[in-house]
């Protein structure tokens, strides 16, 4: 599945679309600042993908700070057999400038 752009994920919160949302970043990053998504850093990843257990078709967006530790935790859940995975792109940072 094609990645996420940051006006693309807003217009999905927006509208309360379903979908699984997951922060890759440190616990401070996501004090900082955050859109919501379940906090499990990209170090906890592996073992965390086994509670999405029976969520293979569904579609899952992950995010970090610049898009890069998004990316490895999206090829993680694609290995893992997860057919909608979507890495935000340019993560946090991309989302900061351009959703006012």
């Amino acid at each position: 599945m094609q990645d996420i752009t940051a006006q693309e994920l807003k217009t999905k919160l927006a509208n309360k679309e379903e979908f699984i949302l997951i922060d890759v970043r440190e616990v401070h990053e996501n004090a900082e600042f955050n859109i919501g998504g379940m906090l499990w850093p990209l170090g906890l990843f592996p073992d965390k993908i086994k509670s999405l257990e029976g969520k293979e078709n569904d579609e899952i967006i992950v995010y970090c700070r610049s898009g890069n530790r998004s990316g490895m935790a999206k090829s993680m859940l694609v290995n893992a057999g997860f057919k909608n995975a979507r890495n935000l792109l340019g993560g946090m940072m991309n989302w900061q400038s351009e959703i006012k």
